[in-house]
């Protein structure tokens, strides 16, 4: 049996189930936002670019961890790499010449992730560097800005969080404790050994 494919509705069908009030402005402000998928947040991450940042359209790229997948982290090595397919797409196609990454309070993504000795915020703030180096590596005319999300007293304020120019010397982060290599015991010296056998027993040896 051969299924044809549904034809297009006729316009008499086409009925809308809601328009938006907002006209559509065809002009890009060549600026893209990349955040946390966290909804909680969505809101607040709108107003701030909007009148905070004064960035109306902005290109959104909103994936769990924001830019932290870019950081290096293994356990998002894919999404790493789709993240650096969608800013190329946008740097080449929408000619990009400002990127806005933002962090949160509370982000799920470094619920499994192990910080060594850094605290949740301490790692967050690490990754946004991290990932502000990369994306100047691809194009060092954008201008990469960072900020923090933080929940206050039942609202979000946003703090400016530095991604300076790119390092030169790369952090390195001490594996996990059961990775790390043990030392043999050192052996010890014959006089303490020779202290320790009690003397009726040194007589004899």
């Amino acid at each position: 049996m051969i299924v044809a494919d549904n034809p297009a509705p006729s316009p008499a069908a086409r009925k809308p189930v809601f328009v938006s009030p907002t006209p559509f402005d065809e002009n890009r402000v060549r600026a893209a936002a990349v955040y946390c998928s966290d909804g909680r947040f969505g809101e607040q991450m709108d107003e701030f670019l909007h009148a905070g940042l004064s960035l109306p359209r902005y290109d959104r790229v909103a994936v769990p961890g924001g830019a932290a997948c870019m950081a290096g982290h293994v356990m998002a090595s894919f999404e790493k790499a789709a993240m650096e397919r969608q800013l190329e797409f946008l740097v080449r196609e929408h000619l990009l010449r400002r990127v806005v990454l933002i962090a949160h309070d509370g982000c799920a993504f470094y619920k499994n992730l192990w910080l060594t000795e850094r605290t949740i915020e301490q790692q967050q703030a690490e990754d946004i560097q991290s990932a502000a180096d990369l994306i100047r590596l691809w194009n060092s005319e954008l201008e990469v800005e960072a900020y923090f999300a933080r929940k206050v007293k039942g609202q979000v304020v946003f703090e400016r969080w530095a991604a300076g120019t790119p390092r030169r010397t790369p952090v390195t982060t001490p594996p996990p404790p059961h990775l790390t290599p043990r030392r043999p015991p050192s052996p010890m010296p014959a006089q303490r050994i020779n202290k320790e056998i009690p003397a009726r027993h040194r007589d004899h040896t």
